[in-house]
């Protein structure tokens, strides 16, 4: 197995401000109680007011409440850019629109339909998280289609005077992408960035199924990296300064993880059974709960090596471990055998090209 060097470093104490930009301010929505667990964006200009990935709705009293500290309510709001929509990121958006009907919601068109209708995306959520999902995330509302845009990549935003270029990131989730502000030089990256504390120079990916395609994020990486960005902020959590070493120390991770799965499974690659898209799969379902077990304590190893226990078990906590196992295990069952295991140049590949697009909206 493997197993990185150690390296140890520390994150500065809860009651520290983090860095802010004026017009994008990180709101920490306390997720559980647990602080810098999931980060909201408020976004400001020429008084028009948006957020990034507002979070699930259980976390909306404490996102209403640091709003309201600010002088904001949910009424002055005009837009949600939602990086993808998995519960911990748009659980809140349905409930938000209910309050507030002028929301511009801008969502990837693969994860449109799912705000208009969550039916399907709550069922296989619930395979991962039930017993207790809403306890977890709370409710998630349906979106009015007239409140939605649909985006495929390429699309320009305005907000007041501000200009936002969407960019398909695929690879965590089919229906991501990121926000890019040319003028600050921020990449609004949602989870194809992984998780890193602000404050400490760690970076975990973050793998739940049922979609994980590595060679697409991959691509997504070098994408965002093409548009030379100064900072990228992260749902998990906050803001990264130096995105070239972030997206180095994440693809390395990404590819160990990976690598450490296949060979824990020790299975050949092949179509998964019909057991359902998240089940674990394989010699039997007791040996994979095994296994999965072994993974999670490995990597969670790695972790605990390379900084103080509390802020490790922090780490560990939001990386779900276990869903990561599932989400690269389902990764290389599903995953066509290539003879050289080779990906398409990023110079070839449509998420990569991503041109500017002539449409543009404005929230």
């Amino acid at each position: 197995m493997r197993s990185p060097p150690p390296r140890k470093t520390t994150m500065p104490p809860t009651g520290i401000s983090l860095t802010e930009t004026p017009a994008a301010e990180t709101i920490d929505v306390e997720y559980l109680g647990h602080p810098r667990a999931i980060a909201s964006c408020l976004l400001e200009n020429d008084g028009q007011l948006a957020l990034v990935d507002p979070g699930p709705s259980i976390s909306l009293p404490t996102l209403r409440q640091k709003l309201q500290q600010r002088g904001i309510t949910i009424a002055d709001l005009r837009a949600i850019f939602l990086t993808h929509i998995h519960l911990d990121h748009a659980g809140a958006t349905g409930t938000l629109v209910r309050e507030n009907p002028r929301l511009c919601v801008y969502v990837h068109e693969l994860g449109a339909r799912h705000m208009k209708d969550p039916s399907k995306l709550l069922a296989s959520a619930g395979r991962l998280y039930n017993p207790g999902m809403d306890q977890k995330f709370g409710e998630f509302l349906p979106v009015p289609a007239e409140n939605i845009t649909a985006l495929k990549g390429g699309e320009e935003i305005a907000l007041g005077s501000r200009r936002f270029e969407v960019l398909y990131t695929p690879g965590h989730a089919s229906h991501h992408v990121t926000y890019f502000e040319s003028a600050a030089g921020h990449a609004f990256a949602g989870d194809t960035a992984g998780i890193r504390i602000e404050g400490i120079s760690f970076v975990v990916p973050v793998a739940p199924p049922p979609d994980i395609d590595i060679p697409a994020w991959r691509r997504s990486m070098d994408l965002i990296l093409s548009r030379h960005p100064a900072r990228l902020f992260l749902t998990h959590f906050g803001w990264s300064e130096n995105p070239a070493e972030h997206f180095e120390e994440l693809r390395d991770r990404l590819e160990t993880w990976a690598a450490q799965v296949r060979e824990m499974m020790a299975l050949p690659v092949g179509p998964t059974p019909d057991v359902g898209a998240h089940a674990p799969v394989g010699a039997g379902l007791a040996d994979d709960a095994r296994r999965m077990g072994e993974f999670s304590s490995w990597a969670a190893s790695e972790i605990h090596s390379r900084m103080e226990r509390e802020h490790a078990e922090h780490y560990v906590t939001a990386a779900g471990l276990d869903l990561s196992w599932l989400g690269l295990t389902r990764y290389w069952r599903t995953r066509p055998a290539l003879p050289s295991d080779s990906t398409p140049s990023p110079s070839t590949s449509p998420a990569a090209a991503s041109p500017l697009r002539s449409t543009k909206f404005s929230a």
